[in-house]
């Protein structure tokens, strides 16, 4: 019966322990998120912030979305391919999101007049419409956007030549590939 007392005393002091280890990673834990949810609200105030290439998807979704908003595409670019595909489906939005900016900033460059840079932005936003969905088939406003971007620019198909034919002379392109801008619903 006296061997009980030691074992018992060791086995609470154990349980202790790792009641406390638990507590301290909880702890971390909720640090680590309250971090990131100032470094969120900083970038959704409109300051630049720096995120780290080991931050949580969230938080680089937030970035992402900060450089989108001032038109910086390239950068927010490297952010969105850099989530990792399938977590919540952070990456399918942030490649939705990203190509949202870029068919707002076409339509912008559409009312200016800037009919070929406003092209290839729709293109690029076309890509990124597909992409997100290849990463979630189930995200409908990609199909729907992705739609009114190919009514935008169509996407005709390429000819396939042998290597040492010379592409034909192209004639003088007398209408632009933007035949109109959709307005709402049919």
């Amino acid at each position: 019966m006296r061997w009980r007392g030691p074992l018992l005393s060791g086995a609470l002091w154990g349980l202790l322990a790792l009641a406390l280890g638990t507590c301290a990673a909880c702890a971390g834990g909720l640090l680590l998120a309250m971090r990131d949810n100032r470094l969120i609200a900083g970038l959704s105030a409109g300051r630049d912030l720096p995120v780290d290439e080991t931050a949580a998807a969230e938080l680089r979704f937030a970035r992402a979305h900060f450089l989108m908003v001032r038109d910086r595409f390239e950068e927010a670019q490297i952010m969105v391919d850099r989530l990792p595909p399938g977590r919540n489906g952070i990456a399918a939005a942030a490649q939705y999101d990203l190509a949202n900016a870029r068919l707002r900033a076409a339509l912008s460059l559409l009312e200016a007049g800037r009919i070929d840079a406003a092209g290839a932005l729709v293109r690029l936003a076309k890509d990124g419409y597909r992409h997100s969905l290849a990463l979630d088939p189930g995200l409908w406003d990609a199909k729907y956007n992705l739609d009114v971007a190919m009514r935008l620019v169509r996407d005709f198909p390429q000819i396939d030549r042998p290597p040492e034919e010379e592409p034909p002379e192209l004639p003088v392109r007398l209408w632009s590939d933007l035949p109109g801008l959709p307005r709402g619903l049919p």
